[in-house]
């Protein structure tokens, strides 16, 4: 097997482009738990933890976060909670303090794993993948449009992820995830939530519970249209229990889960239910006591 280590982000791409068959490096969080198991034998690995371009973050003109592949979950936590809350909260619940100190989002999102937590939050968020190759230049990939199946990406054999555009928040947000116990486990099920007060629209992302992660579309659409008809997002007044719950069942609606060994398809459809109310009325109330 061999090993690439490129210093900068063209010699990356250059890697990449002479090394189709080469597998990303970025934290080694899911990379190294593969080889470690036998379930992977790459002719190559492409150690991008040493390209500096990966690791910035900057906001752009109009608010949006452009996070580099590389960012930790750590950094996530320690330095955007204020305007990537449903990302933040997401990425306390990654592994250990460890973990989270290695493993990034782009990693993550390079994996492609149902299960993965930063997902349901940038599925919520509407966030935008910029990705790049030395022959073709960089595309913006929409994140519904990035994940193509089981861990398979839109990514071309020569392209890497440079990063990821996020919107930052206008409304609260919210994470919720189910596992076999309280930390350290990957999600039986997940689900990610965005009010956007600013166009008055929701975003949600659910995880764990279908082939790809996904949103529960037409339960948003449902969700923001009663909040627009009954006058909320302006009066701010409570949220209807009623409505919380159509909007839980909606979103199960929207999941295609299975059974496997951390639990059965009927059980992640009831857990997405409920924490999709709860995370709704959260944020609803946090919008309330914004005002």
């Amino acid at each position: 097997m061999d090993f690439l280590a490129p210093a900068t982000w063209a010699d990356a791409l250059a890697a990449k482009a002479e090394h189709p068959d080469a597998v990303p490096l970025a934290g080694g969080t899911d990379v190294m738990v593969e080889l470690n198991f036998d379930h992977r034998r790459p002719p190559a690995l492409l150690d991008l933890t040493r390209v500096p371009e990966l690791r910035e973050w900057s906001p752009d003109a109009d608010g949006t976060i452009r996070l580099g592949a590389g960012v930790t979950y750590a950094r996530v936590i320690d330095e955007l909670g204020d305007v990537l809350p449903g990302l933040a909260m997401a990425s306390r619940t990654v592994g250990s303090p460890q973990i989270r100190n290695r493993g990034t989002v782009g990693g993550n999102l390079g994996a492609a794993s149902p299960a993965g937590d930063s997902h349901p939050p940038l599925l919520a968020a509407d966030a935008v993948v910029e990705v790049a190759s030395a022959a073709r230049g960089t595309r913006l990939v929409p994140v519904a449009e990035f994940y193509t199946g089981v861990k398979r990406n839109a990514l071309a054999a020569d392209e890497l992820i440079a990063a990821m555009l996020v919107p930052s928040a206008s409304g609260p947000q919210q994470f919720c995830k189910i596992g076999t116990r309280n930390a350290m486990v990957i999600a039986v099920s997940a689900f990610g939530f965005a009010l956007h007060p600013d166009r008055k629209a929701v975003g949600t992302g659910i995880g764990s519970a279908a082939p790809t992660p996904r949103r529960a579309g037409e339960a948003a659409a449902f969700l923001a249209g009663e909040l627009e008809a009954a006058g909320l997002w302006e009066s701010r007044g409570e949220l209807p229990e009623s409505l919380a719950r159509e909007f839980g069942r909606r979103v199960r609606d929207a999941a295609a889960p299975i059974d496997d060994v951390r639990g059965s398809a009927a059980y992640r459809l009831h857990s997405l239910s409920v924490m999709a109310r709860r995370a709704a009325t959260w944020a609803w109330d946090d919008y309330r006591r914004a005002a």
